[in-house]
């Protein structure tokens, strides 16, 4: 492939959503006005856009999680402007999910990448999983209407409860499925007290879904 043509084939696409993917683990966003996204995510941008927040704080959108909960930095980017801002995390692939007014969805702290300021957000914690992960599970629940992107390790799989999910695999699940916690003493006694798999995430509802992954997170801050 001469020069010219890798030129051609890896320029960004024209037009489309202000989310767009411009390949599985690269996110293209048409910014007019303003928009929430991960710390140290940007890997470029064009037109005239400010960047407010801190990207050297405790990694990403945890960071921000707890210093929702301490008061203590700001490690997410509040992007202002008219542009294209470019970002990724990690090579993870994206997934763009476009909510409704009357639609929400509670994702992995740790799995947000961004989301349009028509978004509303809050945190909570599942601390009684404290088990599964130091301090419990931190979840963004977001409500649009609104663009929102999540990221994942591979490829995800969407499941419709009744199901258990490991919670270190476990990257999002709709409003409506709020999770409770359990404990199989089989898995604990097969695979040693020390694993995160004796604990799950337990949905019930069948008019939910919930969304995991091929790979286990555990401590997020490892992966920052």
């Amino acid at each position: 492939m001469d020069i010219d043509q890798f030129i051609t084939d890896n320029r960004p696409e024209e037009g489309g959503d202000t989310f767009q993917l411009e390949n599985s683990k690269l996110l293209d966003i048409a910014v007019d006005g303003s928009v929430t996204t991960k710390a140290g995510a940007m890997v470029a941008y064009e037109g005239d856009l400010s960047f407010t927040g801190s990207s050297n704080a405790e990694g990403g959108i945890t960071g921000f999680i707890k210093s929702k909960a301490t008061s203590e930095g700001t490690p997410v980017m509040e992007v202002e402007g008219t542009g294209h801002l470019y970002v990724a995390d990690d090579a993870k692939e994206i997934q763009i999910m476009d909510l409704g007014a009357d639609e929400s969805i509670s994702v992995n702290g740790n799995d947000v990448l961004a989301f349009e300021s028509s978004v509303d957000y809050s945190i909570s914690t599942i601390g009684s999983l404290s088990g599964a992960s130091a301090g419990g599970l931190t979840n963004v629940f977001l409500e649009g209407p609104g663009h929102i992107a999540i990221t994942t390790h591979g490829s995800p799989l969407v499941l419709t409860p009744p199901v258990k999910t490991d919670p270190q695999a476990t990257v999002a699940w709709s409003a409506n499925n709020s999770p409770s916690s359990s404990v199989n003493r089989s898995l604990s006694d097969m695979v040693g007290q020390s694993s995160g798999e004796q604990y799950q995430l337990e949905f019930t509802n069948p008019d939910g879904f919930v969304i995991v992954q091929p790979f286990e997170e555990g401590n997020p801050a490892q992966h920052q």
